[in-house]
C-alpha cells in the first residue's frame, strides 16, 4: 500500500497563477460559511507527482458530505441535521475542528465523486493508464487496510469540482461498462458508502433489511446493494417519493413518519441501516430482532438521539459505525456495475460552475437520484 499521507498537505498558494501557467476552472472552497465560500475561478492545472495521475474529469456528483464539510457540520459543536444547520448557520466562522473533528485545510477544491479520464501520469506510472475512463476510490486507508486510518479526497485535499484533478494510481478503477459519465459519477460516495454499510452488516439472503431515507442517494443505493445480496428490504420513504423508488423492487415501503413499530413490530428485522438518525432514530432498535445488527454513516436528521441501552445489550445488538471503506467495497461495486446488477439514479445535472445552485437544490430533498456537475469539456 502506497503511502498516501502526503496528500493531507496543503499548499494554499497552489492556487495563484503565475505568468504563462496553465490554467483550469474549479470551485475552490475558502471556508467555513455559505455558498459565497464557494469561489468559482481560474486556478493551476495539477500536476501529478509520485504515483499520481492526471484526470481530466468528466463528471463529479453532488453529495451531503461536501455541504457537510464546507458548513463545518462535522464539528462536534454541531446537534442539529444539515437542514437545519444551512438555515440557521449562513456564516459559521472557521471552526477548528469543523472537519471530522479536525481542521478542514482550505482553500481546497471539494468534489468527492469522480468519473474522469486519464491524460497524464508521473514517470513512475504505467502509461498504460493514458485515455482510461475511471473511477476514483474516494476513501482512501493511508495506513492500508489493516488499519482504519483513512483520508478522503474532497475533504482532506482537493477533489473533482474542477476540471482536472490528480490522483494516486492506487486509488484509481477502470469501468468497463455502458454507462454514460454523468451515471457513473453517480457511484463512489453514495454507492462506496453503501456497500461498505452493507459488508459491514453482513446482509445476506435471510436477512430482512430496514433500510431509512431510501429515496436519498445512500438509501437508494443500499435498497439496490441489499437486494442484489437476496435480503428482504423494507424502505422509509416520504411520501412524495415513493412512487419514485417503487420500481427498485422493494418488498415493502413504509411512509416517513409512521409509528414504524406499530407498522412492522418489535423484533421484526435483522438489519437496520440508517443514515437519517434525529428523532428517528428510538425506535430503530426496537424493530431489531435478538442479535440484530444496526449499521450508519450519517445522521442527515441529526447526530443526537436517545437511545435505551437496555435494547442495545439485553437483545446482544451490534452497532456499526461506517466511516473507512473495507478493501472488497469498491472493487466489488466495480464488478456489479460490470456486471449489471445495479442502475444508476440521475436526478438532474448542472454545469460546475452552478454548483450554489447545485446544492440550494439538493437541500431541498425534493429529487430522486443523484445530482452531478459537468465541468466545461474544453
Amino acid at each position: 500500500m502506497p503511502d498516501l499521507s502526503y496528500l493531507t498537505r496543503s499548499n494554499p498558494d497552489r492556487f495563484d497563477l503565475k505568468p504563462g501557467q496553465e490554467s483550469m476552472k474549479a470551485v475552490v472552497t475558502t471556508g467555513n460559511g455559505g455558498y459565497d465560500k464557494l469561489d468559482y475561478r481560474d486556478v493551476p492545472i495539477p500536476v501529478p507527482e509520485s504515483g499520481e495521475l492526471l484526470l481530466k474529469v468528466l463528471a463529479a456528483g453532488v453529495n451531503n458530505t461536501e455541504i457537510n464539510t464546507r458548513l463545518g457540520w462535522y464539528s462536534s459543536s454541531v446537534t442539529s441535521g444539515t437542514e437545519q444547520y444551512a438555515d440557521d448557520k449562513k456564516d459559521t466562522g472557521e471552526l477548528a475542528d469543523g472537519g471530522w473533528n479536525q481542521a478542514t485545510p482550505f482553500p481546497f477544491i471539494q468534489g468527492t465523486d469522480c468519473c474522469g479520464e486519464v491524460v497524464a501520469q508521473a514517470d513512475d506510472v504505467d502509461a498504460s493508464w493514458q485515455g482510461q475512463r475511471v473511477l476514483v476510490r474516494a476513501c482512501m486507508r493511508v495506513n492500508g487496510f489493516e488499519a482504519l486510518d483513512n483520508i478522503w479526497m474532497a475533504s482532506d485535499f482537493d477533489g473533482a469540482f474542477a476540471q482536472y484533478v490528480k490522483v494516486p494510481a492506487s486509488e484509481v478503477f477502470k469501468v468497463d461498462c455502458d454507462w454514460t459519465d454523468v451515471e457513473l459519477a453517480t457511484i463512489p460516495c453514495a454507492y462506496g458508502t453503501s456497500e461498505n454499510m452493507v459488508h459491514r452488516a453482513d446482509v445476506g439472503v435471510s436477512d430482512r433489511v430496514l433500510v431509512t431515507g431510501a429515496s436519498g442517494g445512500v438509501g437508494s443505493a443500499v435498497v439496490q446493494l441489499a437486494k442484489r445480496r437476496g435480503a428482504t428490504v423494507t424502505a422509509v420513504v416520504g411520501k412524495s417519493k415513493i412512487d419514485s423508488v417503487a420500481h427498485l423492487d422493494i418488498d415493502r415501503i413504509v411512509e416517513r413518519g409512521a409509528d414504524l413499530i406499530a407498522e412492522l413490530g418489535e423484533s421484526s428485522v435483522d438489519v437496520v441501516i440508517d443514515n437519517v438518525a434525529g428523532t428517528g432514530f428510538t425506535p430503530l432498535l426496537k424493530l431489531l430482532s435478538r442479535g440484530g445488527r444496526y449499521a450508519s454513516s450519517g445522521a442527515i436528521a441529526g447526530p443526537m438521539v436517545n437511545m435505551d441501552m437496555r435494547d442495545f445489550y439485553l437483545k446482544d445488538l451490534s452497532l456499526i459505525g461506517c466511516t473507512a471503506w473495507d478493501e472488497p467495497v469498491f472493487p466489488n461495486l466495480v464488478g456489479y456495475i460490470e456486471r449489471g446488477e445495479i442502475i444508476p439514479l440521475v436526478a438532474k445535472t448542472f454545469p460546475l460552475e452552478d454548483i450554489a445552485i447545485a446544492q440550494q437544490e439538493f437541500l431541498k430533498k425534493q429529487h430522486f437520484g443523484n445530482f452531478v456537475l459537468i465541468p466545461p469539456q474544453s
